[in-house]
């Protein structure tokens, strides 16, 4: 699969007359690409932009040369966005339902969706899962359900917000080497700076700004300075 290309032109973003991302413009054509920044400076905001879940103010957003918010059926079949609690995400009773929920919802036949849900579970060591309830799966593996059911769609572009919290450090490992394993382009936002050394590309939010953006071996020292220095205060 090829690189995906995220394209941001002249982006802007208000809440209640609030600035979160102001006039932001990136053109990412980078396998690996993470967004880091404090609570507060428009890392989450700018992952629901470009997964087409909400409006910009001012501005347009294209993945791969979709329109993210006009042309939902493509969007969700280009770029798939897995949340940081998977109790967000989730919204059937049973793995095999979750799993296929996305491809009926494009229209497929049921057998067929459950099928290639079947079929993924099988791919990664899953298919006892099928009928399994959700209730009954520990939070990794919940996590992993919400991965499964983005990836059945075979988008080209992952979008992960915090993949990493709350989970204890074998499920970390294990999470962290299925998705090193993929070949869809990655946007991880993240505060876990360890997770993203070896990534392609770091770009720094402040203030719905872009602070720096270079590689991670540039951008990570001057990002924990200056948080060492925020929290030191």
């Amino acid at each position: 699969m090829t690189v995906c290309k995220i394209q941001l032109d002249r982006v802007s973003l208000d809440f209640d007359s609030c600035a979160v991302l102001s006039d932001l413009s990136l053109i990412t054509n980078e396998k690996r690409i993470a967004v880091i920044g404090r609570n507060g400076s428009g890392k989450s905001t700018l992952a629901r932009l470009i997964c087409g879940l909400i409006a910009p103010s001012e501005g347009h957003v294209t993945v791969d040369g979709v329109d993210v918010l006009k042309d939902r059926k493509m969007a969700v079949q280009t770029v798939g966005l897995l949340f940081q609690n998977p109790d967000h995400q989730i919204i059937f009773p049973t793995v095999l339902e979750e799993i296929s929920f996305g491809l009926r919802q494009i229209g497929q036949p049921t057998e067929t969706a459950n099928d290639k849900a079947k079929s993924i579970l099988s791919q990664f060591g899953c298919l006892d899962w099928s009928d399994r309830a959700i209730v009954r799966l520990s939070q990794g593996q919940r996590h992993l359900v919400c991965l499964l059911s983005i990836l059945v769609m075979s988008p080209r572009l992952l979008v992960l917000d915090e993949p990493f919290a709350g989970l204890d450090l074998p499920t970390k490992r294990y999470l962290a080497g299925l998705l090193e394993g993929l070949d869809q382009t990655i946007l991880q936002i993240t505060h876990d700076t360890n997770s993203i050394a070896s990534y392609d590309r770091a770009i720094w939010l402040e203030q719905g700004l872009v602070q720096q953006d270079a590689s991670p071996a540039e951008v990570l020292p001057n990002f924990k300075a200056a948080m060492q220095e925020v929290y030191a205060l």
